[in-house]
């Protein structure tokens, strides 16, 4: 079946679902329940899938883009946390999404911060990690082992150290995906072609075990759909569905610095923050030439807003720490965007939310089969269980095994931005332009028309928020969205 999502498909499947009682309907499309819809669909199940804004609206969108191995979670005894995300890793780097995901190296200098005793310790995390990939199947060339380098070797990688006092620096790889919500849009085109119909601004009103009353955010019509089984996948939503799930949400706050900022580094960093035990800030450069530095953890107070704001007091905490390792700091004033997502933790008392088990759950209430916790790294193994608890006679799951819309590892005859997007459609994307030349136009940050174009025809975008916040990260520094705005509208309104 043809994976292009689009408003003509949409508006067809809508009618479509009022008629059918499906074997699955999915509520979130973030991640998880993208994943979700895909596990069943390819399990041969019929699915239906909602969401009350767009693919990827929520937390899915606003992670560090890391597709990583759990080292962290090794170092807090949370061995078959760790063991999971290595396992799932290695899916997405060889099988799945190995055009999306890849290796990313990073740097943790060694300043005078950082005893020799805590260098050797975090050294042994790092051979632990590598013990973790080999446990999981991934080879060497996929994913280097860690080293230590000279500190002209560090300078190299990231010019904007201080080298006063620099010992050198730990060289550690873990995986990092282009782009989160790509990923999610990539989960939800592979689970239409599998049949899934994927309903966005399709809002659940209420949920039961055999449906939900959904309304059509666009047209504000009001109806049913009917299902064997239901699985609600809205992450730090959830609760507001099914009342019994309890969350604790906790602020992920990330910088966006434009490219050319820090002296552009062709490594990530990895900065120990003060006063804490095996917790750093990061610094992630990306595809487009921007770097996201990262990330708080702090418990969110009060309702759980549709897009959570980076309060100030973050900012300038991440810019503290960041500031600790740089022979020149950044100013605020060079913080071209900010972002926030919430994670989905479960309310397991007190403490801080940073100590929270990130493991997912699979809940029961009501006949709805509720998944929450857990990371973008295990959004697959996250889908399976739910997907095997909502419908436990269905067969196997196949989605371990199962590349999605693009993946490919062979040689395509495209520029290599869109090979790192699109994987195999790169070079349709690029027939767009050679049909029309006027589609080459730069938008931002080397973003064509075309791939506007693109995502309007077969990528579900809907509006010039879905094309410039999501199918493209645009919109992450105010000035470069409102510059992009006129050709967003464009391709809406392009035939």
């Amino acid at each position: 079946m043809n994976s292009s999502l689009n408003a003509g498909r949409r508006a067809r499947e809508l009618h479509e679902v009022r008629d059918v009682v499906v074997d699955v309907l999915v509520v979130g499309l973030g991640a998880t329940g993208a994943g979700a819809a895909l596990d069943a669909a390819s399990r041969g199940l019929s699915v239906a899938a909602v969401d009350a804004h767009d693919l990827a609206f929520g937390t899915s969108r606003w992670s560090s883009k890391l597709i990583h191995g759990g080292l962290r979670y090794l170092a807090k005894g949370q061995v078959g946390v760790a063991h999971e995300s290595a396992a799932e890793r290695g899916i997405l780097l060889r099988r799945t999404a190995p055009h999306l995901v890849s290796a990313q190296p990073y740097l943790l200098p060694l300043t005078s911060a950082v005893t020799p005793a805590q260098a050797a310790t975090v050294m042994a995390g790092y051979r632990l990690g590598d013990a973790l990939r080999a446990g999981a199947g991934t080879p060497r060339p996929a994913l280097p082992g860690p080293s230590r380098v000279t500190p002209e070797r560090a300078l190299a990688l990231v010019p904007s150290l201080r080298r006063y006092g620099l010992r050198g620096a730990l060289l550690s790889w873990d995986g990092r995906v282009v782009d989160d919500a790509r990923l999610v849009v990539a989960v939800a085109r592979t689970a239409a072609a599998h049949g899934a119909r994927i309903l966005t601004r399709c809002r659940a009103l209420t949920l039961s075990g055999d449906g939900a009353q959904v309304r059509d955010e666009l047209t504000g019509a009001e109806f049913g759909i009917r299902a064997r089984a239901v699985v609600n996948a809205t992450g730090v939503w959830a609760g507001q569905l099914v009342p019994s799930v309890r969350l604790r949400p906790s602020r992920g706050t990330h910088l966006v610095l434009r490219p050319g900022a820090l002296g552009g580094p062709r490594a990530g960093m990895h900065v120990p923050i003060p006063g804490e035990r095996n917790r750093f800030a990061l610094v992630l450069p990306q595809a487009d030439g921007r770097i996201y530095v990262g990330l708080t953890d702090e418990p969110l107070e009060g309702a759980v807003p549709d897009v959570p704001e980076a309060p100030e007091a973050d900012v300038a905490f991440l810019l503290d720490v960041l500031g600790s390792v740089l022979a020149e700091p950044v100013r605020r004033d060079e913080v071209a965007g900010a972002f926030a997502g919430l994670r989905p933790l479960i309310d397991a008392g007190g403490g801080r939310t940073a100590d929270v088990s990130r493991r997912h759950a699979v809940l029961r209430s009501g006949g709805v089969v509720t998944v929450v916790g857990g990371k973008l790294t295990t959004y697959r193994r996250m889908a399976e269980d739910a997907v095997d608890a909502a419908c436990p006679h269905a067969r196997p799951s196949r989605t371990a095994r199962l590349p999605l819309v693009g993946a490919t590892t062979s040689a395509v005859n495209a520029p290599r931005r869109l090979v790192e997007r699109y994987g195999g459609e790169a070079e349709a994307v690029q027939d767009l332009m050679r049909e029309d030349p006027a589609l080459a136009e730069p938008v931002a940050l080397g973003v064509t028309r075309a791939e506007l174009v693109w995502a309007v025809r077969h990528e579900g975008a809907l509006d010039a928020g879905d094309l410039l916040d999501r199918r493209t990260r645009i919109g992450l520094v105010p000035e470069d969205r409102a510059a992009a705005l006129p050709a967003a509208e464009a391709a809406l309104a392009a035939p």
